[in-house]
């Protein structure tokens, strides 16, 4: 609620809720392990989300966010999980930080189209990569969310470190710095280990850091990393984010931004995943993700549709 008096009645209640179950076919959900899944910092109900950060017992990603990178982990079902904590305040969708939650991987749901393009039956649903609503399009019709001149040069890094199980520690830094996104690599680590966040420590030194692999045992090694670093120099139109995938000409697809360095969303350089080297060129950004789910209402912008996994496109 926006909050404020209420100014008018409708004469029938409204279809549904963001979050709502739409029908009492079968749900599935997320296959989350003990202590997962549990709410991290921006999690609401109605909306799509992503796993990631601590692994469970199970050795499964244990925090739920209305925000990530590449297709959603499940969408956020009403179950009066929601919290207001704050005194006289209206109501809301945020589930707080630290409270335990599930997932859903299929079923039939309501939710807000949060797009400009009226959500028509058998469309895909698209997710925000920054905050999980909810938008409606054709397959393989993303939205465009900035067009920018940019390159991209290979950067690197090398730091001494040991790992157990997910947690990088790095003890010195021989050169570069480590970032969100660089591949790494030495005598121990699995291929295609990444680093995804820093978890103490001086940023991008000495300190600990989550990687992409678990259950690695790697004694204190030189640890090399790779990353790619772009420069925007105009931008023609939007804003650049995090989790957003670039694409242009040379540029590796799925390529994603992984982290801000002098840029803000502008002009500036900016970390992405792949070190690929690419000239000068318009360099092309989304701002969401087709889902597997599929409209199975129509509603403008603003108003409340049904999804469901299943589309009637060609009959049964």
């Amino acid at each position: 609620m926006p909050g404020g008096f209420q100014t008018q009645v409708y004469l029938q209640p409204a279809a549904g809720v963001a979050g709502n179950r739409a029908s009492q076919n079968p749900l599935f959900s997320y296959d989350a392990g003990p202590g997962g899944l549990v709410a991290g910092s921006a999690l609401f109900v109605g909306r799509f989300a992503w796993v990631s950060g601590a692994l469970d017992p199970n050795g499964t990603p244990s925090i739920a966010n209305s925000f990530g990178a590449g297709p959603p982990d499940g969408f956020v079902m009403n179950q009066q999980q929601a919290l207001q904590p704050n005194y006289l305040a209206f109501a809301g969708m945020q589930i707080q930080p630290g409270f335990q939650t599930d997932l859903m991987i299929s079923g039939d749901f309501w939710v807000v189209n949060d797009g400009s393009v009226e959500a028509l039956m058998g469309m895909k649903a698209y997710a925000n990569l920054a905050d999980g609503k909810v938008t409606f399009n054709p397959a393989g019709t993303p939205t465009q969310a900035a067009s920018v001149t940019a390159s991209v040069a290979a950067s690197t890094f090398s730091v001494t470190g040991s790992i157990a199980n997910d947690i990088l520690t790095v003890t010195a830094v021989g050169s570069g710095v480590v970032v969100n996104g660089g591949t790494i690599s030495g005598t121990g680590i699995a291929t295609g280990t990444k680093i995804l966040a820093q978890l103490s420590g001086a940023a991008g030194g000495i300190g600990t850091y989550r990687v992409s692999i678990p259950e690695q045992t790697v004694a204190s090694t030189t640890v090399s990393g790779t990353y790619g670093t772009m420069t925007v120099t105009a931008v023609g139109s939007g804003a650049l984010a995090l989790n957003q995938v670039i694409s242009g000409s040379g540029v590796v697809a799925g390529t994603k931004i992984t982290q801000f360095l002098t840029g803000l969303g502008g002009t500036g350089t900016y970390v992405v995943d792949n070190n690929t080297v690419v000239g000068s060129t318009t360099i092309t950004t989304n701002s969401n993700v087709e889902t597997a789910f599929f409209a199975r209402s129509t509603g403008l912008a603003g108003e409340i549709v049904k999804i469901s996994r299943t589309t009637t496109a060609g009959g049964l």
